[in-house]
Formats: C-alpha cells, structure tokens, sequence
C-alpha cells in the first residue's frame, strides 16, 4: 500500500507538470528594450492646413454702365491708390462716338476731344488678382469689371485644443501644395474670436501673414503652416514610448548598478510627441529600459498522436511529393 501511494503521488505531480509546460504554458516572454540617456534640442510645432486668400478683396464696379475704351494693367500688376486702371465710356457717350465715327475721322476726333472718357481709379495699393474685362466690351453696374486686393494671407484651421499655444506675432513658417519646396517665413497676423464647427470638430481661424509675398503665391493656393511653439537647447532628453503614468505621475524604469530595473518618478517638461524633456529624476548616461511582453511558440503536446501533430504543422504525409510512403493506394475508382 505504500508503495502504491508513492507511485500515486509521482504521477500526480507528473500530471502537475505536464498541464503547467504543456497545457497552462501562455507562451508570453517578459523582454526589455534599453536606451542610454542623452542631452539635445527640442523643438515644439503645431501643424496646420490653411489656403491663401486675399485679406481685403475688393471687387471693382463701375458707377454707370457702359463700354470699357481701354485697360491698362494686367492680373498679377501691383498698383498704387488713385492709379487709373481703365478708361471707360457711358453708354450715351459710346453711342455719340460710334456715331461720330459713321461721320468721318475728323468727326470722331471733335467729339472725342468734346466728350471725354471716364477713368477708373484704384481705391487702394494693391495687386489686381482678376481682370474680368477686355477693351471694347461692354458691362452694367452689377458687374466687377477688376478685382484686386491689398495684400494675401494664409487663412489656417487650428483647432481649439492647439489655441492656447498660438499667439500674435508668433513666427511659423509656410509651404504651399504647389510650391512644397519653397520656405516661406511668416508671422501670426490676426487669430478669430469667433469659432467654426465642422463634422464636430472646433477650429478658430488664424491669418497668417508672410514676411515677403512670393511672386508665385496665389489666392486659393492650399498651405501647410507650421507653428514655432517653443525650442530649448542642451536639455535632457527621454522617448517618450519609455514613460508610464501611474495616478498621475510620470516614472521611468531606471537599470541600477547590479542591473536591475526599478521604477523612478520623473518631473518632465515640454515634449513635442517622439522626445520629451527632464526636467529632474534623470542625467545624461541613465540607461532606462522599456518592459515588453511577448508571445513565444506554444509548446506541443507529448500526448498528442502523431498524425495529430503532422497534420497541425502541415505535414502530413498524405501531401508528400515523392509519392514514397503516403499510405495505402485509394481504392480503384476513387
């Protein structure tokens, strides 16, 4: 009797190991990825998409109707306030021309010099961004023969939880779809009070206004704006991957001198997403480390039959390509 309760014992505790390395077995691996700390820069940016736009469009429209004698300037010119633009005719000053014209040249000329016509003016500096209009043509009161503007802007969507880092006069940089290599330093004009609501998402508006307007800058032109938030140099620098937060409070696993990790509170600073400053808890030349969990290959079952296995592996001997010992032949006519 005791012997067979010896024998008993041994198998149950075999049956204990067996359902730990080959049933219980979760396969998991517990790795950690180290990083030596170092100093540097960091830079933090808020991105936005924006479109250029005129900051005053002004749309020309002459006070009476009638017929344009002669434009002068062309889309893209810069002009000055109080520069004539184009020379127009009333409608009953062109039917008197084109009557005096039916008369003779000498004719023409008299009326000409008797009747002059009637300039359009500038109303401000400017660049004239469409000409809507040619010489000879004629057009009503309720058409904008030119229209100009004194100066473009980038219009950009930022939303309302990047507000709060964006200020006046603040420097960001710009870079247009159609000109992606072209760097255009500028500064933060004008920021809304007013918000805009699309598809739930809460933006304000900032204009934003270059140093120099390239030449090739156009109105409508879709913009990639670039936000300079804050910059610090020679700081203390840690992944961010490698921070965890435990009610609130940062801490890093920090490897000691007998190699071990332990968890250590940090007090940090600004962080630009990838890179995140320390500000105390962490010198340059800390190696931190990174706890991973990952999946190993399941163990197989000894008690497993063998045909079992080969079939969950994929190798069954029913695929072999020699043809050698795949079992017996099928039956004729299968």
């Amino acid at each position: 009797m005791k012997k067979i309760g010896i024998i008993a014992a041994v198998v149950i505790v075999l049956g204990f190991v067996v359902i730990k390395f080959f049933v219980l077995d979760t396969g998991q691996k517990v790795q950690y990825t180290e990083n030596i700390i170092k100093k540097g820069n960091i830079q933090v940016t808020i991105l936005a998409t924006g479109t250029v736009q005129p900051e005053n469009r002004l749309e020309i429209k002459p006070p009476v109707a009638g017929r344009i004698e002669k434009v002068l300037v062309e889309e893209g010119v810069k002009v000055k306030k109080g520069q004539i633009l184009a020379w127009m005719s009333s409608t009953e000053r062109a039917a008197l021309i084109d009557s005096a014209r039916a008369q003779g040249a000498e004719e023409q000329k008299k009326w000409e010099e008797i009747y002059k016509p009637t300039p359009i003016i500038a109303p401000l500096s400017g660049t004239i961004i469409k000409k809507n209009i040619e010489s000879g043509q004629t057009f009503t009161t309720n058409d904008a023969v030119l229209v100009m503007s004194n100066r473009l802007t980038i219009k950009a969507q930022v939303d309302e939880t990047d507000l709060a880092q964006i200020k006046k006069d603040q420097r960001c940089e710009v870079r247009l779809d159609s000109y992606p290599d072209e760097k255009i330093d500028s500064k933060v004009e004008r920021i809304a009070y007013e918000a805009k609501t699309v598809n739930n998402v809460t933006t304000y508006v900032i204009d934003v206004l270059p140093d120099q307007t390239p030449d090739f800058m156009r109105s409508g032109m879709t913009a990639n704006i670039t936000f300079f938030v804050s910059k610090k140099e020679n700081i203390v620098l840690v992944p961010a991957e490698f921070i965890s937060y435990e009610t609130g409070v940062a801490n890093v696993l920090v490897k000691d001198v007998n190699n071990k990790y332990t968890s250590k509170e940090v007090k940090l600073g600004i962080s630009e997403g990838k890179m995140t400053e320390v500000i105390s808890g962490l010198s340059e030349g800390d190696t931190v480390a990174l706890k991973t969990i990952s999946k190993t290959e399941k163990k197989s079952n000894p008690f497993m039959p063998m045909g079992n296995r080969t079939k969950k592996n994929g190798n069954s001997s029913s695929k072999s390509s020699s043809g050698g010992s795949g079992g017996p032949p099928p039956p004729p006519g299968h």
